[in-house]
């Protein structure tokens, strides 16, 4: 089954595709100094096409796996933020992992929270998964609030769980468990 919800009147949420390479590869880099503080550091390489079309090619052969769903929010082909679910595991687990990201232009209009409602809703009722998981630096506020409105309630802190930019730092460990 194929992904589609549509957030807006002219934003939609969709799985990646195989030509989308150039658009991430301008969305990364309209989005550089935006996402900096959030994300790793970035090789220069990161930001070209040639390199997101890697990454996309990747990300699609996990979609087919059933060990990711790639998702983008776009309008048109205008690409203005990424929703991913990775990490799928079956068996006992039932679980995955969310991460997204919107685009400076179109912060504040509630489209991060729209689409993990979206991915929560798909994740339970589609991928019949029993639970979510999402890491968040502990000074990243909107992103903790677009958590909590997804239901996410809080595990722990994780001290130097992930690298971002440049420096170990800790993170709130977060999930919603959708079956009980």
């Amino acid at each position: 089954m194929t992904f589609f919800a549509a957030l807006t009147d002219n934003i939609t949420l969709r799985l990646l595709r195989s030509g989308d390479a150039d658009a991430v590869a301008q969305a990364y880099t309209r989005n550089r100094q935006h996402l900096a503080p959030w994300e790793p550091e970035r090789a220069e390489e990161f930001f070209t096409t040639a390199h997101q079309s890697t990454v996309v090619t990747t990300q699609l052969e996990h979609y087919e796996a059933g060990t990711g769903l790639p998702l983008v929010l776009s309008v048109g082909e205008h690409i203005v933020g990424r929703v991913n679910l990775s990490n799928i595991v079956r068996g006992p687990f039932q679980s995955a992992s969310v991460g997204y990201w919107i685009d400076a232009s179109h912060t504040g209009r509630g489209l991060a929270s729209a689409a993990v409602e979206a991915l929560v809703a798909y994740s339970r009722d589609e991928l019949g998964l029993h639970r979510l998981e999402a890491s968040v630096l502990l000074h990243n506020a909107a992103s903790r609030r677009v958590l909590e409105r997804a239901g996410f309630q809080s595990i722990g802190v994780a001290p130097t769980y992930l690298q971002i930019a440049g420096l170990w730092q800790d993170h709130l460990l977060t999930q919603r468990i959708l079956y009980r």
